[in-house]
């Protein structure tokens, strides 16, 4: 009788650090696993167990680098994850919905933090309305909105710039930059710095702005370094803020996968031409003659 030898071979795991792209749908409650809430870690948990490159969600190591409110959305966000077998990136993605991918990834040690590893984040704020929208008495002053810009620049405690955290000691950050462009008729806003804090750039937004519509002066804004007064105000809209990426150091070397990054573009190109129809359709409904 022919004896069958059978050989075991254990698979080792593996660190993965995961570049991914969300839009901050209604449906999401932000980036962040929530207890009976919809999020975009959950649909990434559910679709690597479902492809088995997990099987228990809490030996995953599943770490964001950065968290996400809801309605804000990424195009280079980054996550950890172990897995169990080498990843492929369209399968995970298969799993995914449509508005949600990844597209590139990197093997780390295992004692890689996506959180504490990274060494800048580079968040984009679309200011919602159209600046031809702004009438008066609310026409921008964008040279005292760029002049706020460079305040902001620097070391500070930005403890009257974020929403106050009870578990947060240190508001103190380093700016590295703020720029404010103007593309197609809308402000664009670009915030770099190694961390930040909660509703940091949107709290930012909303007091430039007020500046630059003259709804507060300028020692009203400069007040708010004053940290022995606590200033309490609403943030900005959270659809207009976007993690466009994050950087690690050079031992980190991101593989972009074709298909992956294709799906991604093929995605925001489907949903600019519909966004595009309805804009002209209701900026044509507005005209009272429109017989030529």
């Amino acid at each position: 009788m022919k004896t069958v030898h059978w050989i075991w071979i254990e698979m080792s795991p593996y660190k993965i650090l995961f570049k991914v792209y969300y839009i901050g749908q209604k449906k999401y409650f932000g980036s962040q696993r929530q207890l009976d809430f919809l999020t975009i870690e959950q649909c990434l948990l559910n679709a690597l167990k479902k492809k088995k490159y997990i099987h228990k969600i809490g030996n995953s190591n599943f770490e964001f680098a950065s968290r996400t409110d809801r309605h804000v959305s990424a195009r280079g966000a980054c996550f950890t994850c172990v897995i169990e077998k080498i990843p492929i990136l369209m399968e995970i993605n298969s799993e995914l919905p449509k508005e949600i991918g990844i597209w590139a990834h990197a093997e780390v040690p295992m004692d890689f933090s996506s959180r504490h590893n990274a060494i800048l984040r580079h968040y984009v704020y679309f200011v919602p309305t159209p600046i031809s929208y702004f009438k008066e008495p609310f026409a921008l002053n964008i040279d005292i909105m760029e002049q706020a810009c460079k305040e902001l620049k620097g070391r500070h405690d930005f403890s009257n710039f974020s929403k106050k955290e009870p578990n947060e000691i240190n508001t103190i950050r380093d700016m590295d930059s703020i720029r404010l462009t103007i593309k197609n008729d809308y402000l664009i806003f670009h915030f770099k710095s190694k961390s930040f804090l909660r509703q940091q750039i949107r709290r930012m937004v909303k007091k430039i702005l007020e500046l630059g519509k003259n709804e507060i002066s300028y020692d009203d804004f400069l007040n708010l370094f004053d940290t022995s007064a606590d200033i309490s105000y609403q943030p900005a809209d959270p659809k207009g803020l976007i993690l466009w990426d994050i950087k690690f150091d050079e031992t980190v070397n991101f593989k972009e996968d074709l298909k992956s990054r294709e799906r991604m573009k093929n995605y925001f190109l489907i949903k600019e031409i519909a966004y595009n129809l309805k804009y002209n359709l209701f900026r044509t409904l507005q005209q009272d003659d429109f017989s030529q």
